[in-house]
């Protein structure tokens, strides 16, 4: 391939050749295409108003290259007459002065940045046949108010339009399918937007503190919402996704804070980490069915949440998913629900009252910190961890029962818990982290069931009181060491109040039960030891307990 390199300033010949005069058109410096074209690669000229020529030196100009014009702040206006195909990767870049451009229909393809920080840049019109418009065009062209993209482009780049704060209206050809990473972002002015049903993905960034938008219509089609999409657009109120949309990203709508309803499809399975962040006018919102996960942070510092319906399905509620929620009163989680995060209802203030399900295993750190109004909770026997500051705070607990699968407490379990004055073990003494599970719970009364173990150790690490706690009726404690076969028998503790005598009665059938007499224990301290030898007789057998 030739490429010669035209310099059009003047053309010295020597050796008897005539000395030309400086060409019209010196400002330019071009190169020569294989197809015997010119691409122009540079401007030296005065700026102002500049009309570029259709032919140089009889050949044909059918581009602009790469940074051609770039950083010349003293050019305004730009006529574009030759019949160009393509702009180059940032042709007209931090054209400060630039106001104007009049791009001929021969255009084609738009390349990366090419009016990138053009911020005098008022007036531009994108001719119909551009199919390809490249990543940051036209970001940071402060001073753009109005877009039409054509109809053959079918995705819009990353940062396109990227802080063109004065940027109000946008049109959005039909068969556009994505929406690229900060692709509006900062536009501020941004009033009137219309995604049509083509769009399949919106990404990261993709609407970021566009403050003056109030809302949007999200076509069926969109499948999935990116990170951060509409992060900041504080002045948004509405959402309603359609069902094609199964995913949200973290962040989506963080800091919307004038959205006061939300409307999630049927088919979303994820809520991403902060999602709906900071929407300090949220009031309610309905998670989908098929919903299985909430991010960290999903609902983190939505003040005006009041309450919230989790269908069950939900597998896992991320660390501090709900915390900061103020108003939210009462919560029924599902007993789908296998993992609920650290401090997920931290500062939940005006939460009462919560169930726990069966399909948890451990409470984690700070999940109830300074849920100053938590009146009563129910710990399952599945429960076998309750962590660090759990219950820090919660000044209006007064009881609590703790389930026998529960083997350690962490540290400043239930710290400050200034009116806490019972709290109930079905089971072994637990673990300890260290001697502050209880501090500042000045009041309280650790109670155990008699034929349980460790309250002397426990009572002088948790440095609180501890008393036998007497069932109304007897109890078989499951949880205790010697539950199950032992030395080839059956036994377990029976748990009840001192020198009463209790009857063990067997069967071995639950549907049509008949119950039988198989020994009477007298309860000294409060406790006996059952043992069945014949239990190996019998394909089945059951047990229950009662007073003689």
């Amino acid at each position: 391939m030739r490429i010669k390199q035209i310099i059009l300033r003047a053309s010295l010949f020597c050796l008897g050749l005539l000395l030309a005069a400086p060409v019209a058109h010196a400002q330019y410096v071009v190169t020569t295409n294989t197809d015997n074209t010119l691409t122009i690669t540079n401007y030296t000229g005065p700026g102002g108003t500049v009309s570029i020529p259709g032919t140089l030196y009889g050949l044909t100009v059918s581009s602009i290259g790469d940074s051609a014009f770039s950083g010349n702040s003293s050019l305004t206006n730009v006529t574009i007459n030759a019949p160009i195909a393509s702009i180059g990767n940032s042709a007209f870049e931090s054209c400060a002065g630039l106001a104007s451009v009049t791009i001929p229909g021969s255009v084609t393809n738009i390349s990366d940045r090419a009016f990138y920080i053009c911020p005098s840049l008022t007036d531009i019109t994108i001719p119909g046949n551009v199919t390809s418009i490249g990543n940051g065009v036209f970001s940071y062209c402060s001073s753009l108010t109005s877009i039409v993209i054509p109809s053959g482009v079918n995705s819009i780049g990353i940062e396109e339009f990227q802080y063109c704060s004065g940027l109000t209206n946008v049109t959005i050809p039909t068969n556009i399918t994505s929406i690229g990473d900060e692709a509006f972002m900062s536009c501020s002015s941004l009033k009137n937007l219309t995604l049509p049903g083509s769009v399949a993905s919106i990404g990261v960034y993709a609407f970021g503190s566009c403050t003056s938008l109030p809302s949007v219509i999200f076509p069926t089609g969109v499948t999935s919402i990116g990170d951060s999409a509409f992060d900041y657009c504080t002045g948004l109120t509405n959402v309603s996704l359609p069902d094609s949309v199964t995913n949200i990203g973290s962040e989506a709508f963080q800091f919307c804070s004038g959205l006061t309803n939300v409307t999630l499809s049927g088919s979303i399975i994820g809520i991403g980490d902060a999602a709906f962040a900071g929407c300090s006018s949220l009031t309610h919102i309905t998670i989908s069915s098929n919903t299985t996960s909430l991010g960290s942070g999903a609902f983190q510092f939505c003040p005006c949440l009041t309450n919230i319906t989790l269908p069950d399905g939900i597998l896992s509620i991320g660390g501090a998913a709900f915390a900061g929620c103020s108003s939210l009163a009462n919560v029924k989680l599902p007993d789908s629900l296998t993992s609920l995060g650290q401090s997920a209802f931290q500062s939940c203030i005006s939460l009462t009252n919560i169930t726990l399900p069966d399909s948890l295993t451990d409470i984690e750190d700070y999940t109830f910190m300074d849920c100053s109004n938590l009146a009563s909770i129910v710990i399952p026997n599945s429960i076998t961890n309750i962590g660090w500051y759990a219950f820090d705070s919660c000044i209006s607990l007064t009881n609590v029962t703790i389930p026998g699968s529960v083997a350690s407490f962490g540290s400043s379990t239930f710290i400050s818990c200034s009116n806490l004055t019972g709290v109930y073990f079905r089971g072994d003494a637990p673990m300890l982290a260290d001697s502050t599970a209880f501090e500042g719970a000045s009041a309280a009364t650790a109670y155990y069931l008699p034929g349980t173990t460790g309250w002397d150790v426990f009572a002088t690490n948790a440095m609180i009181a501890t008393l036998p706690w007497f069932l109304p009726n007897p109890l078989i404690l499951s949880t205790a060491p010697g539950f199950g076969v032992q030395s080839n028998a059956f036994g377990f503790t029976i748990s009840w109040a001192t020198n009463v005598p209790v009857v063990v009665e067997a069967t071995t059938n639950l549907t049509n039960p008949v119950w039988q007499r198989v020994q009477t224990n007298t309860l000294s301290g409060g406790a006996s030891w059952f043992s069945d030898p014949q239990w190996t007789n019998y394909p089945a057998r059951f047990y229950r307990v009662g007073a003689q």
